[in-house]
Parts: structure tokens; sequence; C-alpha cells
């Protein structure tokens, strides 16, 4: 098992942008810092004005990482042309990872022109509403829960487009959000819990939108705001002479209290994307400082302490948690005990496997002069199954070291998530497994000592942002929302 197959899996990545002659390229390069949120497929739908004078659709998508799918760049200046576009990048929460009629953005033609989508997210009652319109007649094209918008959209009866996908986007629950194309528009909605990231930024004369800034960053491009949780706003050739982008409330209903995925600070969210009204990497740094004020780690015979991160994800709270433990006196040094391998392609071949701890041998390496003879202090930000965790234990304790102590920067995982991160069955969670018995996980994965944060801890760290703001249910069970337990994503797949 890879050891990134053993963490909790990312959700999509999203971007859009209205109003520049090189639309695909930038979406390109959007895509591309956002490939940390899927891995699995990608895909660009651009709008050009074609020698009709009408309004055309372009699509190019395909499995793979978006070096992979986009390496002829030809298909910038002959296929994908035109001044409006969205991509999309898949990790697949609903609908299963192997199909390739799955793969996003989503386009369709109906009565009021082209349409196409690409979301990020999960919809919690997806199942009722996609029963219900097949009951109605429609034909779904994938196993996807995206798709449920489109035909709520294409089944409107009202007469104006914005309207009519106010009207869809308030049928459906859960964790959303989403880049809408039409044929003279970009629009763009989030969740009223505010579940996931979305922004908006400004290129020049042009208007884009991301799941997190830095897909701003690589084009050069200027954060703006953020997309509030309940609104939906729509960016078109009158939004590029005003520059006032235009702004629609999805409810007239009092808004319900936002919960945003505290894993977006934890571990998903890229270090130098802003989400959530804070720097992802302020908060991970704090997260690293209060798991060292609440679980600190001393050499028994006074010798210095070496903290280690987990590459890549976790080497801002490490830094973090060393910063702390040398405020309160700990003699401590960070150091680079792993080396990663960032040149794994997606199929990787492991012939004749029968070494199980080949997987994280491929991704990491020790650096056996750092660890020997030490006291360790393995800062991580997660454990899933556990698996992989213990093998990389395994892996650290070849070099010798004095003692290994793991420090996780997150409560034990104890419930899926129906918002849109997948992990696996409840039964396969570790900490689930084990009644949330942190000793046994300990003995499992064979280390000097196990301390996780707790959940009030964890909230501790990212009170700045309003600890009441932040949904913790995989942790709690305590679900902002009405869920569907029986909801397994590959559940439509003949």
């Amino acid at each position: 098992m890879n050891y990134l197959d053993d963490k909790p899996k990312s959700f999509c990545g999203i971007f859009g942008i209205y109003g520049n002659m090189h639309a695909a390229l930038h979406t390109y390069y959007g895509l591309h810092a956002l490939q940390h949120r899927g891995q699995e497929a990608c895909g660009i739908v651009t709008r050009e004005i074609n020698r009709q004078g009408k309004s055309h659709f372009n699509i190019v998508k395909g499995e793979g990482l978006v070096s992979e799918v986009f390496a002829d760049s030809s298909l910038f200046g002959q296929e994908l042309k035109g001044t409006i576009a969205i991509g999309h990048n898949r990790y697949s929460t609903t609908g299963s990872s192997k199909s390739r009629k799955n793969i996003q953005p989503f386009l369709v033609n109906y009565r009021m022109g082209n349409l196409a989508v690409a979301h990020n997210g999960n919809l919690s009652n997806a199942t009722l509403l996609r029963e219900e319109l097949v009951n109605e007649g429609a034909i779904f094209q994938t196993t996807s829960d995206t798709e449920v918008i489109l035909h709520l959209i294409a089944r409107s009866k009202l007469d104006n487009q914005v309207d009519q996908i106010k009207e869809a986007l308030s049928r459906v629950q859960g964790a959303y959000c989403l880049v809408i194309m039409t044929d003279d528009k970009l629009i763009a909605a989030r969740d009223a819990h505010g579940f996931r990231p979305l922004a908006v930024g400004k290129l020049n004369g042009s208007f884009m939108v991301a799941s997190e800034t830095c897909a701003f960053d690589i084009n050069t491009g200027d954060f703006i705001r953020e997309v509030e949780p309940g609104e939906m706003i729509v960016i078109d050739k009158e939004v590029l002479e005003t520059r006032e982008i235009k702004s629609y409330r999805l409810s007239n209903e009092k808004p319900p209290a936002q919960k945003h995925c505290i894993f977006e600070f934890i571990y998903f969210s890229r270090p130098d994307s802003f989400i959530f009204g804070h720097n992802v990497d302020k908060m991970r740094r704090r997260l690293g400082k209060v798991l060292a004020r609440k679980h600190p780690v001393e050499d028994k015979d006074g010798d210095k302490v070496i903290v280690i991160s987990v590459p890549d994800s976790s080497n801002t709270t490490a830094l973090g948690y060393e910063h702390e433990l040398e405020k309160m006196g700990i003699n401590c040094r960070l150091e680079i005990g792993l080396i990663r391998s960032h040149y794994i392609g997606r199929t990787f071949i492991q012939p004749g496997q029968k070494n199980r701890e080949i997987g994280v041998r491929i991704k990491f390496n020790i650096v056996k002069g750092v660890l020997e003879g030490r006291t360790v202090v393995v800062v991580d930000d997660s454990i899933v199954r556990g698996t992989t965790s213990k093998q990389l234990v395994n892996l650290i304790r070849e070099a010798n070291p004095k003692a290994i102590h793991l420090r996780i920067s997150s409560a034990p995982i104890m419930h899926p998530c129906y918002y849109g991160m997948d992990f696996p069955s409840k039964e396969e969670l570790i900490a689930n497994r084990e009644g949330g018995d942190i000793k046994r996980i300990e003995k499992y994965l064979e280390v000097d000592s196990l301390e996780y944060l707790t959940i009030d801890e964890m909230l501790e760290a990212v009170e700045e942002a309003n600890c009441h703001n932040f949904c913790t249910a995989c942790f709690s069970g305590n679900y902002p929302t009405i869920i569907d337990h029986n909801f397994k994503k590959e559940m439509y797949e003949v």
C-alpha cells in the first residue's frame, strides 16, 4: 500500500476563468496548482464563439494528472479555444473512480443553451433526488452526484438561467462548491455551511474562481475575496465593465451555522493558500504548537530531542511543534529525517510484491545519521487504517533510534465523512476498530508513545477562525446535516 493511500483522500479541485484570451492555459495552470486535491482524472471545458457567431463548448478530459492529460501543448491553440473556461481535478467521493464517464466537467445542451459544471463536495441527499428524477423519466449518463444538479437545472420551468440554478441548488443538501459555465456567464456557488473553500480572484481584466488561492498565485493573479457560504456569484460581460461581481443569496432563510471542514487546515489545503479567512500555514503551525504544549516529548537522559515531519503535509506542523518545545525549554532540534520521493507515477508497478513494506519504501527513505541513537518525535497529521503508519515506524526503527514517539495533529478518526472526504469503511478505521483506545493503537504501531490532539485541542488551535465554525463529524460523529448512512460511492455502478 502506498503511504498516501492510507491518508484521508482529498475532495476535488475546481477552477474557472472569465474574459481571458488564454482561458484554457490559465485553467491548466490553476488545476496544476490544485493537483493535490485530486489525481485520478481532470478536464477542461472552454466556450468560444464560432464563425457563425454562435457559442460553442470545447472539452478535453481524461484519466491521469494534469500534466499527463494535457501533455500535448497544441490542445490550447487548436481545441480549447475561447475566453471562458472551467476545469476540474477529480478524486471520486461519489461514483466509481474506474469509470471514465464520471470525469468532470460535465457538459450538456438543453433548452436554454450549453451548460458545463464542475463540483467539489458531496451531496447528502443525492440518492433521494436521483430516485425522484429517474421516476420522472430522467436518464442518467454517470453515477456521480454532480449530474443530479444538471438534471434539476435542465428540468426547471423558469426562464432565467440564474434563477434555474438557484432553484436547483435550493433542493440539494450537503457539501458543494460549484463552477458553472453557460454560453455567456461564469457562475460559482458554495453551500450554506461553507464546508469547502472557494475563492474569487482577478487577472488583469479577467476574473477567476478556484478551490484555493494558490491557483491564483501560479497565474500571477490577485485574490479578491472568498465566496461566502450560501452565496452564488455571477460573472458576465457587464461585470467585466463595471468590475462589480453580481452576488445572490441561495436562500432567504436564516443561514445555518458555518461548518468548515477542519481537515482543510490539518491536511488537505496547501500551506500557501488562504481559506476560511486565514492562512493555512499559520493555522497548521498553531496545530503544531498546541500539539507540543499538550503532548510534549523529552529525552529521558536529557539529550536533544529530534523532531521530524512526515513530508510533505506535516512539514509546517512540525515547525510549530519544534518551535513550541524550544519555548518550553526542552532541548530539541527540527531535522529532515525522512526523504520523500516525488517521482512516483500513478501506475507505479510493484512486481511480485511479497514484502508488504515495499510501498512505504518506494515513497520514503530514512536519514540514518539524523535518527540513530536519538529520541525521535514523528509529527504526522492523521492516522487512517494505521497499516502504513506501522510500516513507516518500522522503517524509522532501522536507523536504531533511542525511542520513537508519534504525535498526531488531529483527533482519532472514528467516523465516516459524508461531505466529500473519502475515508475507508468505519470498520477499517483503526481508531474505530480499537474502540478509541489510543494505548491499543500505540501497541499496534509499536511506538514508545502515541498521542493525538483531542477535539477540543484541535479547536483551540483554530480558535482565531472561531472554533464553533468547524465540522468535526469524522472525529465526534456529530453531523451538522441529515445524512444517508447507507450511502456508498459506487452504489449506482452496474
